[in-house]
């Protein structure tokens, strides 16, 4: 156990020189990010950054050998590779959703045996399959998917680490730490892009390992939640929002939050600086309530949705007072 734990260290050294190597190769070209009029971005930028993300942090996990699900991999490996073909080809919105939540459904039935029944698969399956797709549409400004990673997964490897499960705390140091690499190359002016094959399995990731970590017991079932908030308000409220315009949900847009910030002159740096604070307020409010009575944890929650609610109230104002709201 002591060699595994420079697994982290392993995870962000290969990471960063698979993503350096992909950047100087031919295969930066194979699938571009072209700028359109929904873009943040002006110029094509090579959207393959994930596969040197998902290198990095697979061969630390190699090297703990954790014992978790094999249905934990078979999906990520299912969702990779759909992914990386989106990002090749272009696949249908609705076949690939089709997929993904297919995908999600038979990993939550593999994990949720004996006293779980088929309405918490459902919803389980539901809830991984949006978060896979949600950290999609957030991967829109330079450096927030991949700082909120790095973030994210640390704050889960912090709690599984106090509870005392060091394996499943390194594999989330170790995703983190290649998340960290990716974000050298992905920081305003972002290099390369996570496209895809990067954004939706973090996505899945971030969900499955959430869900395994509360039936171990290192965590309450808020916590993954709370810890990844600031994507899953933005992008939830994002959709809600359309939905009542009756948009068409799965066409690109900036009716992000997070875009309505760079478009009012917050631009890519101080918007994804403002995010990691906000992440790193939730995650350390995570793990403060985290042994804490119901009653309390519920005082919690309810307090961190009134913040919520607050800075979602002035960043529409702000958008419609600047006259950009359509």
């Amino acid at each position: 156990m002591m060699s595994a734990l420079w697994t982290p260290l392993t995870a962000f050294t290969a990471s960063f020189v698979v993503i350096w190597w992909l950047l100087r190769s031919r295969l930066s070209f194979i699938a571009l990010d072209r700028p359109n009029p929904r873009s943040l971005h002006e110029a094509p930028v090579p959207r393959i950054g994930g596969l040197g993300l998902h290198f990095g942090a697979l061969l630390a996990i190699g090297i703990i050998a954790p014992r978790l699900p094999i249905a934990l991999w078979i999906a990520f490996a299912v969702i990779l590779l759909v992914s990386f073909l989106d990002d090749l080809r272009g696949i249908p919105a609705l076949l690939r959703l089709v997929l993904h939540v297919a995908v999600c459904a038979l990993f939550s039935a593999a994990i949720l045996t004996g006293e779980h029944g088929i309405p918490t698969v459902a919803a389980a399956a539901l809830a991984i399959a949006w978060m896979a797709n949600l950290y999609n549409f957030m991967d829109g400004s330079d450096g927030l998917a991949g700082g909120m990673a790095s973030i994210g997964f640390s704050f889960y490897g912090a709690a599984a680490w106090f509870a005392g499960s060091t394996e499943f705390a390194l594999v989330n140091f170790s995703i983190a730490a290649a998340a960290a690499a990716f974000l050298v190359f992905n920081f305003h002016p972002a290099r390369i892009f996570l496209g895809d094959a990067g954004s939706v399995p973090l996505g899945f990731l971030a969900a499955a390992l959430g869900l395994i970590g509360w039936l171990q017991r290192d965590w309450t079932w808020w916590f993954p939640a709370l810890v990844f908030s600031p994507f899953i308000v933005d992008a939830s409220v994002t959709l809600a929002r359309r939905l009542l315009r009756r948009e068409k949900v799965w066409q690109a847009h900036r009716d992000h939050y997070y875009q309505r910030l760079v478009q009012l002159g917050w631009g890519h740096r101080n918007t994804a600086l403002a995010e990691y604070a906000l992440m790193l307020a939730c995650g350390l409010l995570a793990l403060a309530v985290l042994a804490l009575p119901a009653a309390l944890q519920a005082v919690a929650l309810t307090a961190a949705a009134g913040a919520y609610l607050l800075i979602m109230v002035s960043i529409e104002r702000a958008w419609r007072a600047a006259g950009a709201d359509r």
